[in-house]
């Protein structure tokens, strides 16, 4: 016969079964976000302001990553964390040659054992103009790690995630021929490179090109997102790869950073100057195709649960209509065309909610429609794009009829009706999402004149009802390019004027404690 379990062994097991399920009330994760639940309660209540704390002004680009604020071509940075920003490190001048095109955060992963201690703290990935990958300390700006991409064969120039965190590439910009080598007629079938690394630690998984011979002559640009490989033509079609299945398939041979190799009848080291990195995958063939779309201006994107996607029809004149259809046939959700048929400037956007929940957000210049898929009542295979709910913009009720009778009787015909963007009418130019607030953060502007005066509004992300406005005391111009990020108690406005001259306010937030107090 089985022991009796001992006294107090049953909580134990079921302590470790919620534990294993990520319900151990005293680890790390529970108390985090039990602090951002409190957090948010703070942020919200009527006696919380947000004050100006800062403001400067640059000749060059302003960038804002997770708390630090760039500036001089990422040579300065500067801590928005304290209670006044301050300098955490200014690298001296460089050359041109030395000027960052591009930059990642790359933050340490969780649970993870890493070779080196300086891996455990937030770094910098930036590209140069020279072609070399560097590996900043986001602290001191110290230099970590050094990889020499490639020579004069090609210029990267752009960086981004397959897999944020985890998988980034490096992308070059299209290879064009001089126009004195057009007009003897030399070939050029390469259009563009990838360097594609899995980071911390950092390690080269693949080199490729991207060649007219096996693609076609009209693509336009690559990408790599989340294991596909996406390219887009000229006259609107998207093609997707796996891109695991092309790196399997067409891989000549891996090859680790810092080792010696000898390829095509070269010797060196890969990633050391002047050999940089072998291009070890060579697509010689047409890889099997996933998904083929043609859509507008290639504005394609895939989300929900079940999956679909967002396009709009390849012609000019559907501009601002939206199709929402299903990954798995091609079918069109049942009130799967949006179109909110706006009058203005700027077209309205849609795009997947990035909170996971599988809606989708549509911003046009008055509205914010959050909407969200749903199986169709007694036909479990149709889905439905439902309204989940709106946010308005505050405008005043007018009444835009195009003839007036006057006090005395004269009739006035109009000659233009207001644009829906109209700036002397509130319109909504950004719209955010906190991740770790659960916020739905949006910005309205009014413009009367040449004084514009925007407010930034946090709603309930699962409801939409509106919790806090804080004004923003600088001056809006909607001819500006215009940056607004919301990071828990920070908001950070950056401004773009013309002849590059940027500029960058500094909000944090602040308690009246008189109030709190009664």
């Amino acid at each position: 016969r089985a022991a009796s379990r001992a006294p107090g062994a049953h909580n134990v097991c079921r302590l470790l079964t919620r534990r294993a399920h990520g319900f151990y009330a005293r680890d790390a994760g529970v108390a985090h976000r039990k602090n951002l639940g409190l957090l948010r309660k703070i942020i919200c209540q009527e006696s919380t302001k947000f004050k100006n704390v800062w403001t400067t002004h640059s000749l060059s680009p302003i960038a804002y990553e997770r708390g630090r604020i760039y500036l001089d071509n990422y040579r300065c940075c500067i801590s928005s964390i304290a209670q006044e920003p301050r300098i955490l490190y200014q690298k001296p001048k460089c050359s041109k040659s030395e000027k960052i095109e591009d930059a990642l955060l790359l933050e340490c992963p969780l649970g993870e054992m890493l070779p080196s201690p300086s891996d455990y703290k937030s770094s910098l990935i930036v590209l140069t103009v020279q072609n070399w990958l560097l590996r900043l300390s986001a602290d001191s700006g110290e230099i970590l790690e050094k990889i020499y991409l490639a020579g004069s064969c090609c210029k990267f120039r752009y960086l981004s995630w397959d897999t944020p965190q985890e998988v980034m590439v490096v992308k070059s910009s299209q290879n064009k021929l001089p126009a004195a080598a057009r007009q003897v007629s030399i070939q050029q079938s390469v259009l563009f490179y990838l360097a594609v690394f899995q980071v911390l630690p950092l390690s080269f998984i693949g080199m490729l090109e991207i060649n007219k011979k096996i693609f076609g002559n009209s693509v336009t640009d690559v990408a790599v997102s989340n294991g596909i490989l996406i390219v887009m033509y000229s006259m609107g079609l998207v093609r997707l790869y796996n891109f695991q299945a092309v790196s399997e398939q067409f891989m000549e041979q891996p090859f680790d950073l810092g080792h010696e190799f000898n390829w095509n009848g070269q010797v060196g080291v890969v990633g050391k100057y002047p050999f940089g990195l072998p291009c070890n995958i060579k697509i010689t063939d047409t890889p099997p195709l996933l998904f083929e779309v043609s859509s507008l201006e290639n504005a394609f994107q895939i989300g929900g649960f079940p999956w679909h996607y967002i396009i709009t029809p390849n012609k000019k004149k559907h501009k601002g209509v939206f199709h929402i259809c299903s990954l798995k046939d091609n079918a069109l959700a049942k009130n799967g065309i949006q179109d909110m048929k706006c009058c203005s400037l700027e077209p309205d956007w849609i795009y997947f909610h990035p909170d996971m929940s599988g809606r989708i957000i549509h911003v046009g210049p008055n509205l914010i429609k959050v909407l969200k898929l749903k199986e169709v009542k007694n036909d479990t295979d149709q889905t439905e794009v439902a309204e989940d709910y709106t946010i308005v913009a505050n405008r005043e009720k007018c009444v835009n009829n195009a003839v007036t009778v006057t006090a005395s009787g004269r009739v006035v015909k109009k000659r233009f009706n207001l644009l829906d963007d109209d700036p002397e009418q509130e319109t909504f130019k950004i719209v955010d999402y906190e991740d770790e607030l659960d916020l739905l953060s949006t910005v309205a502007v009014t413009q009367i004149g040449a004084d514009g005066r925007a407010h930034l509004d946090f709603h309930c992300n699962e409801h939409g009802i509106l919790l806090k406005t804080i004004p923003l005391l600088e001056s809006w111009d909607v001819t500006y390019s215009h940056e607004v990020y919301f990071d828990k108690d920070l908001v950070l406005h950056i401004e773009q004027k013309p002849n590059r001259r940027f500029s960058c306010y500094v909000y944090q937030m602040v308690c009246d404690i008189a109030k709190d107090d009664e």
